[in-house]
């Protein structure tokens, strides 16, 4: 999409979030070579504050190829900004309904209409304890196999200090940095000829992960953790800890009660020994 195509409802917002993002954040933006000059594709991006996709997005309308994300469908019945979402041509993502789908076509139809279509793959807000992209959701690899089109990693950093993960107030003071740098597409190529199944779809989400991830590394200058965090297995680890606590609390209380029933049954010993011998 040229930048002439921008539209108004883009325009209109680009005028009301640039100014305030220019005045609390610096810019340290790379790669902007990579973004295709025409064409369908998909950008891969982590996600660590609430605030990084109007920092993201400040960088993608820079490019002249504007980003249409995927977002809660809630967002797009909330009076003035739910006009700027349907305005502005993202996506409703309606989960664990019957809609669920319609968001992975739409993303679809985009592509193919030539369009940029930004994906947080994580799904959330990263929970990595030193704020790394986690495990991603098969969506991005999903659209990308299906339409064969670039894959553009970018990661981003900065936003995340001025809003923290979670955090309801920012940090101004001093002011923060927001760096972007996007990366050379993902060759998805060795996954083109398979049969889209789930071990498919993660291994290619994997290779996507690592190039967002390595992009991270760039601009933090040290190395990732060799695993991704993956919430669903801290999510099991947790019931197993739970698990396993209670276990042990059942274990305590039932020593604790035969104990106390071996005191009780000795003390009663000693009394009637003590009777007997009187």
């Amino acid at each position: 999409m040229s930048r002439r195509r921008i539209g108004f409802w883009y325009r209109l917002a680009a005028v009301i979030a640039k100014p305030p993002l220019v005045v609390l954040i610096k810019r340290d933006w790379r790669g902007m070579e990579h973004i295709p000059a025409d064409g369908g594709f998909i950008t891969a991006v982590n996600h660590n504050s609430h605030i990084d996709p109007f920092a993201y997005a400040h960088f993608q309308y820079n490019t002249g190829r504007v980003p249409r994300f995927l977002a809660k469908s809630g967002l797009f019945n909330k009076g003035f900004v739910g006009a700027m979402m349907r305005g502005t041509g993202q996506i409703p993502v309606y989960r664990e309904t019957t809609d669920a789908l319609s968001a992975f076509r739409a993303a679809i139809d985009a592509v193919e209409r030539g369009e940029c279509v930004a994906f947080y793959p994580e799904g959330t807000i990263t929970r990595d304890p030193d704020q790394w992209p986690m495990t991603g959701k098969t969506g991005a690899a999903r659209v990308a196999l299906q339409t064969k089109c670039p894959v553009i990693p970018v990661a981003q950093w900065g936003a995340n200090e001025l809003l923290p993960p979670y955090a309801k107030k920012l940090h101004v003071l001093p002011r923060k940095t927001s760096h972007v740098l996007a990366g050379p597409p993902v060759d998805l190529s060795p996954f083109y000829d398979k049969e889209m199944s789930p071990d498919v779809l993660k291994e290619a989400t994997e290779a996507i992960m690592a190039a967002v991830t390595v992009l991270l590394e760039d601009i933090r200058g040290e190395k990732a953790p060799a695993t991704h965090y993956d919430p669903r297995q801290e999510r099991i680890e947790q019931r197993r800890r739970t698990a396993e606590q209670a276990r042990q609390a059942q274990a305590h209380a039932k020593a604790e009660r035969e104990r106390a029933a071996h005191e009780k049954a000795e003390q009663a010993k000693a009394g009637q020994e003590e009777e007997q011998g009187a």
